[in-house]
């Protein structure tokens, strides 16, 4: 694959984030308030019911809403985040995690990640992100 292009300081974000990158996480395409991120669901994510964890799922939701927010260039982190898982995902999944800002006001912002696997949606997150000083 090759390195995704993207503002800065979302790929150096990236570069230093050792959550996401130990979870095979990759970022396909960043932009101004939206980003593309994909991770496949491994044995070692799958829960006992056989389906991927939902923290899993949250975590991954939350690394495409961090790059699209932190897209702007000053730091910005999670004030808050909600998930509705919609389906269950597997092991051996392909996940997509397509992240768009809804709207900054001040130091504060929204920002919608739809999780899907192929044309089905997995779970719907919304973060809330503030700028720090």
């Amino acid at each position: 694959m090759t390195e995704p292009d993207g503002p800065a300081s979302v790929l150096a974000m990236l570069a230093a984030d050792e959550a996401s990158r130990g979870l095979g996480i990759e970022l396909l395409e960043a932009g101004t308030g939206v980003a593309t991120l994909r991770m496949t669901v491994t044995s070692a994510m799958v829960n006992g019911h056989g389906i991927a964890h939902g923290g899993y799922l949250f975590l991954f939701a939350d690394s495409a809403f961090a790059c699209a927010c932190n897209s702007h260039g000053p730091v910005t982190v999670a004030a808050g985040g909600d998930i509705d898982f919609v389906a269950p995902a597997r092991e051996g999944d392909i996940l997509i995690a397509t992240a768009r800002e809804r709207v900054r006001f001040g130091r504060s912002g929204l920002c919608d990640v739809t999780v899907s696997r192929g044309d089905e949606v997995i779970a719907e997150f919304r973060g809330r992100s503030r700028t720090l000083r």
